[in-house]
């Protein structure tokens, strides 16, 4: 069967933080602009490789430029004030995609629940957002090995007057339960006995923030690092110590990274390779570091293992 017909785009263009107040929309309206300028150019090539393992790595070469989908969360991937694309997961890439001999990287905003819609439908090349990588997620893409392994951790109010430390304490004190859309945090919190029905679904950790702030939910769940950024400038919130989620009844340390179309695993490949260096020459704690990564983050587990749950 001849491999179905899609578009890719040649142009392209190529981190201060927002201030609290900062909304997923605004985040993504600064990239709006950097988006469209992609869409002149467009070419429609085939989406699947004649040979086994994809030829996207090939085409990105002849193109010059990797097209990144990203859901404007802070540290992992976002426009920063002045307009630019930052974040772990774009300094990542940048190094990445230069050494396999692509030289410029394009954002492509979306919600973080559209990234993979968004990247099977061909509306980006990969998704470069630290996105947990799980069974689950396992089934509709591929992924390259985890950059960065993170523990959860929960914004509450100042004093954390319910005594809220684990998704069991959120359950037993019937607290107001809030999580970003997407998240891997709804299933920890359900897998705990809290009703996902009741959970309170905001687009990302800003409007989590606000929730609690506001009186809305008691606790809002997230990574310790997004978790733990929000919150500075908070005069209302506070985060909690960070705690791993039970999975089946035993501690879980998630893993985030790359992924690409299922059928691109010789891109994946050659991603790792290049990973795998970066691990071992310390140049990935250099880039992850500016975004509040710590050597306790850093991890030797592979995509393998967090595929099997």
């Amino acid at each position: 069967m001849a491999p179905p017909l899609g578009k890719t785009c040649a142009n392209a263009t190529g981190h201060d933080r927002p201030p609290s107040g900062t909304t997923r929309r605004s985040l993504l309206a600064g990239v709006a602009a950097l988006g469209a300028l992609g869409a002149a150019g467009c070419s429609r090539v085939a989406t699947a490789a004649s040979t086994d393992g994809g030829d996207l790595l090939d085409r990105l070469r002849a193109q010059g430029v990797v097209r990144l989908g990203i859901a404007g969360e802070i540290p992992f991937g976002y426009i920063d004030r002045d307009g630019r694309l930052t974040g772990e997961a774009p300094e990542l890439a940048k190094a990445v995609f230069k050494r396999l001999g692509v030289d410029r990287v394009q954002p492509v905003p979306t919600e973080f629940g559209s990234l993979i819609p968004g990247l099977n439908s061909q509306q980006f090349d990969v998704v470069s957002a630290g996105m947990y990588i799980n069974a689950e997620r396992c089934e509709q893409v591929v992924f390259a090995d985890p950059d960065y392994q993170m523990l959860d951790a929960f914004i509450v109010r100042k004093g954390n007057p319910k005594g809220l430390r684990d998704y069991r304490d959120v359950v037993a004190k019937k607290a107001t339960f809030a999580t970003g859309t997407g998240y891997a945090e709804i299933q920890y919190a359900v897998e705990a006995g809290y009703e996902e029905s009741d959970i309170l679904i905001v687009p990302d950790q800003v409007a989590g923030l606000n929730a609690v702030e506001a009186g809305r939910a008691d606790v809002f769940a997230g990574t310790a690092l997004t978790v733990r950024e929000v919150v500075k400038r908070s005069g209302k919130a506070e985060s909690t110590k960070p705690f791993a989620p039970l999975v089946k009844g035993k501690p879980h340390v998630d893993g985030g990274g790359f992924a690409f179309r299922s059928q691109e695993t010789r891109l994946r490949d050659a991603f790792n390779v290049e990973l795998r260096k970066m691990k071992e020459s310390g140049e990935l704690f250099r880039i992850l570091r500016p975004f509040g990564f710590t050597r306790a983050e850093m991890t030797d587990m592979t995509a393998k293992e967090l595929c099997r749950g």
